[in-house]
């Protein structure tokens, strides 16, 4: 009789401990954009759950939170995306005072245009658009957008699959401001970039880094941390910025209007902006931190490089994206009608 009970009273235990609810986090992050060993640890310390789906641009990701219904807390949408998604009531406003190491963010990250009062964001990671190339393979100087429209690279090029930075490289190579809302540089920048589609060998996203590192084409569109991956696995490539000028970015932590974990959010936030937390994602990722203190969990060689930690006084003009809501269906048809030309 006494093992029947002690076996009941197993089976009853077993049943209470399955119906309570584990605290969890759903986010919804940019594609290999977190090292899993943060989120592992960060599951042991607090106990939450941390349920991550993957975007591969801003626009796939705006698209699905627009729509309703997901149920996502946390995201790292981009400069311009955030603008876009204040002005549309999307985020919960945050109080950094929560924040036990938000004083360790650079200023220089703070304040900034598509967030002035910082009520929305914070900031997780910034990098910038450039051009990668391997040296076996191209022997001329590569210091301008133009290396992209040159025939000898035909089916060698690889550009991005994404509207803001494919129409902002053809606008920078035109002249013309990454943001520009006038309709005539826009239609320059399109005509430009159907001229440049037969030598084009594909228009692609996360995949772009292995293929790169494998050879598979000479010349590419890349951001900076991917960058510094590809020249870390193959030392023939190079990163450089080019003359005309490109873009800075920032990806930031929003927690949504309607998340129902906020509270974890938060959590999660202030432990990813830890400085030795900081530096493993960079030291996985490969793109600079807004949290200087982070520089000292690094290894000298990252630490040093200046793909990954830039001395912003000595690139040429960059440009944060703006939110082109008076335009969008400007670049949207303007896209379209680039994806879709022969």
């Amino acid at each position: 009789m006494n093992k029947f009970y002690a076996l009941l009273l197993g089976v009853i235990l077993l049943l209470v401990g399955c119906g309570e609810e584990k605290e969890v986090l759903n986010f919804y992050n940019w594609g290999d954009y977190i090292d899993e060993d943060v989120i592992d640890q960060f599951e042991k310390e607090t106990g939450i759950k941390v349920n991550m789906d993957n975007f591969e641009t801003n626009e796939d990701m705006y698209i699905k939170l627009s729509k309703g219904g997901s149920n996502y807390d946390l995201a790292t949408p981009s400069d311009y995306m955030i603008e876009k998604m204040i002005k549309e009531g999307m985020l919960e406003e945050i109080d950094t005072n929560q924040f036990k190491n938000y004083s360790k963010i650079d200023p220089f990250f703070k304040n900034l245009e598509y967030d002035p009062e910082n009520k929305y964001s914070v900031p997780y990671l910034w990098g910038t658009v450039g051009i990668v190339y391997n040296t076996k393979e191209v022997d001329d100087v590569v210091d301008s957008w133009d290396i992209l429209w040159k025939e000898k690279y035909k089916n060698n090029i690889f550009m991005l699959n994404s509207q803001r930075d494919t129409i902002g490289v053809a606008l920078k190579k035109l002249g013309y401001s990454m943001n520009s809302r006038n309709v005539n540089e826009l239609e320059e920048a399109k005509e430009a970039l159907i001229t440049q589609k037969p030598l084009v060998a594909a228009y692609i996203g996360d995949e772009m880094k292995d293929a790169m590192v494998a050879e598979e084409a000479a010349i590419a569109v890349t951001w900076s941390g991917e960058g510094f991956v590809m020249n870390h696995e193959n030392p023939n490539i190079n990163y450089i910025i080019p003359k005309e000028g490109s873009n800075i970015w920032f990806d930031s932590f929003v927690i949504l209007k309607d998340a129902k974990n906020k509270e974890n959010a938060m959590k999660f936030i202030d432990f990813l902006l830890r400085p030795e937390i900081s530096a493993k994602n960079v030291e996985y990722i490969g793109y600079s931190t807004p949290v200087p203190e982070a520089l000292d969990y690094v290894d000298e060689e990252i630490k040093n490089n200046r793909i990954v930690n830039p001395n912003l006084d000595e690139l040429p003009e960059l440009e944060v994206f703006k939110d082109p809501q008076d335009i969008i269906k400007e670049y949207e048809r303007i896209w379209l009608e680039i994806t879709s030309a022969e």
